[in-house]
């Protein structure tokens, strides 16, 4: 019998990798699911150079000056490329005088400016900002625009109003400036790693600067590429088995097939189609980041696990997608249905970012070792800089193949019951029914 799910299988997946559809959602899945970091990519250098004119209500009457040298100075050194193209917008500030018996009036008669596009910004600065008192609102600065938060302007003027606020208060407090010259000097933090000794020769290996890509976007990458082999893969499984029921082809093909037969062929095919799609992207990923050089950043040690974890995965989540796809008797009911067949991968989705930051933490770990959302989990935790325990991938990897073998077993049980039953809704309680009883 196990010939005839061969056959079947090799039937489907040469059906299906010969398909435009096929070529085509090869090409686009990657740019879908990957298409704000292609955005940005391509986007990163295209900005808006227009001139951004801000107006400065300086109560103070000392951080006006300073904020107009600074975009000065800024102005000249960083506004046009080598080649003499203008990169960036000017910034153009502008004082006027305060308003002491209406400064309500004021900011609304800015702000109109600012919404009628006349100038970008205004900003006010309290009376008391370089020695705040009791009163917070005299020692406020406040910057106005239509999207004040994510503003280049205002993250920008951060630095030399504060520095200048320093110095003033080192000058008042009778200080030769000139003498603490460190006090102005910015100390960073660096990240780096752990130092290591090689095994060979015993020497101590310096530790090397901790990387974003290393931390974040390579479990991500690995994150988001298991998930899209889930995607491509196992809802299309639940219309297939949907379709050939509602078409009757499933009860000729039952003619010479077991019903769990039938449905491990189709399986398998998904199975071999999905380790296909991950042989093309792995490649290419692979082929990219070689000639990025950034070969130290991929590691090679986890992929034997990402596509052992990755064939559980689409074989758990692809057994009951197409139990669930036995019972539908139409379209609406399959649509219904492909939600709780990918929700263990969404339920990842959901909590990814904080399982990359604390692979080691305890909900991480659990996480983790919960069968459904071993495959992902464990997986994006393997490829963190942090070493996680040797033993917690080989349980999660026993508690996600007993798991998939039931998961299997259920479905066939669902499956043989619900392919030639027509005309019943799908029903939990009738699902539940057929999985216990057969």
């Amino acid at each position: 019998m196990m010939r005839k799910s061969l056959k079947l299988a090799c039937r489907e997946y040469k059906a299906t990798v010969k398909s435009k559809g096929f070529i085509i959602g090869l090409i686009l899945a990657p740019i879908f699911m990957g298409g704000s970091l292609i955005a940005f990519a391509l986007l990163k250098d295209r900005v808006d150079t227009r001139d951004k004119n801000v107006v400065i209500v300086d109560r103070s009457g000392v951080i006006a000056p300073v904020l107009l040298t600074a975009a000065q100075t800024r102005n000249a050194e960083e506004l046009h490329d080598t080649k003499g193209k203008k990169i960036k917008p000017a910034y153009v500030f502008t004082i006027t005088a305060p308003e002491a018996e209406d400064p309500g009036a004021q900011r609304f008669e800015l702000s109109e400016r600012v919404r009628q596009g006349a100038i970008h910004a205004f900003v006010e600065i309290g009376e008391h900002v370089v020695h705040p008192g009791e009163n917070p609102d005299t020692s406020r600065i406040t910057y106005h625009a239509k999207n004040a938060a994510m503003d280049e302007v205002r993250s920008w003027m951060g630095w030399p109003i504060n520095n200048e606020l320093r110095r003033l208060r080192v000058t008042e407090a009778g200080i030769d400036e000139s003498k603490v010259r460190d006090l102005f000097h910015w100390a960073n933090v660096e990240g780096m790693g752990l130092v290591s000794r090689d095994v060979q020769t015993g020497r101590i290996r310096s530790a090397k600067r901790s990387s974003e890509i290393e931390a974040l976007i390579i479990p991500i990458i690995t994150m988001m590429l298991m998930f899209m082999m889930v995607m491509m893969n196992v809802p299309g499984m639940l219309h297939s088995v949907m379709e050939e029921k509602t078409q009757r082809i499933a009860e000729v093909l039952l003619g010479s097939i077991k019903p769990f037969d039938f449905m491990m062929g189709k399986l398998f095919s998904g199975v071999a189609v999905a380790l296909t799609i991950s042989a093309v992207y792995l490649s290419g990923i692979v082929f990219v980041v070689h000639r990025m050089a950034y070969e130290q950043y991929i590691p090679f040690h986890v992929l034997p696990w990402f596509l052992v974890f990755m064939f559980l995965a689409v074989v758990m989540m692809g057994a009951g997608a197409m139990a669930l796809g036995a019972t539908c008797n139409e379209a609406k009911d399959a649509q219904s249905l492909t939600l709780p067949t990918i929700m263990p991968a969404m339920i990842c989705m959901f909590v990814y970012i904080p399982v990359a930051k604390e692979p080691l933490s305890s909900f991480a770990t659990v996480m983790s070792l919960i069968p459904p959302f071993t495959p992902f989990l464990m997986v994006l935790r393997q490829t963190t800089p942090e070493a996680i325990p040797p033993w917690q991938p080989v349980v999660g990897l026993i508690g996600v193949v007993a798991f998939t073998l039931l998961v299997v077993w259920f479905a066939g049980r669902i499956f043989r019951v619900a392919i030639l039953m027509q005309g019943m809704p799908p029903k939990l309680s009738n699902i539940v029914r057929w999985a216990l009883r057969g």
